[in-house]
């Protein structure tokens, strides 16, 4: 199983960017799909999912209305739309999979993509 994240990079404030993660090896459709990301200093905070069983979306509180969450699930990708960045967004961003939204006992992930948001 391998899940590849890219597009991350640097943003002035209030800039967007658009997160993509490819994966091989599983079957997007098994899993619900994630996006957490990690500043130092800072514990794991979960960003957006999308449930397997209703594809309900969820959002962390810091990121919803900024952030969106979607995949396609025929080709095993998934993206994270980021707009009206902060520097407060700064993070390490990974992409995951995992049985349920919300419990964040991610089954898999990648090995990140870096976001800076500048002031």
């Amino acid at each position: 199983v391998q899940l590849v994240e890219s597009g991350g990079g640097l943003v002035q404030d209030g800039g967007s960017l658009r997160l993509s993660c490819a994966g091989s090896g599983l079957t997007f459709d098994d899993y619900a799909i994630s996006w957490f990301r990690q500043a130092p200093g800072k514990e794991r905070e979960a960003v957006a999912c999308i449930s397997s069983i209703d594809k309900r979306t969820y959002y962390g509180d810091s990121v919803r209305g900024r952030f969106t969450i979607s995949s396609d699930n025929a080709k095993n990708m998934m993206y994270l739309q980021m707009d009206n960045l902060k520097p407060d967004d700064t993070a390490v961003y990974y992409c995951a999979v995992e049985t349920y939204c919300l419990y964040q006992d991610y089954d898999f992930w990648g090995r990140g993509t870096q976001v800076t948001v500048s002031s």
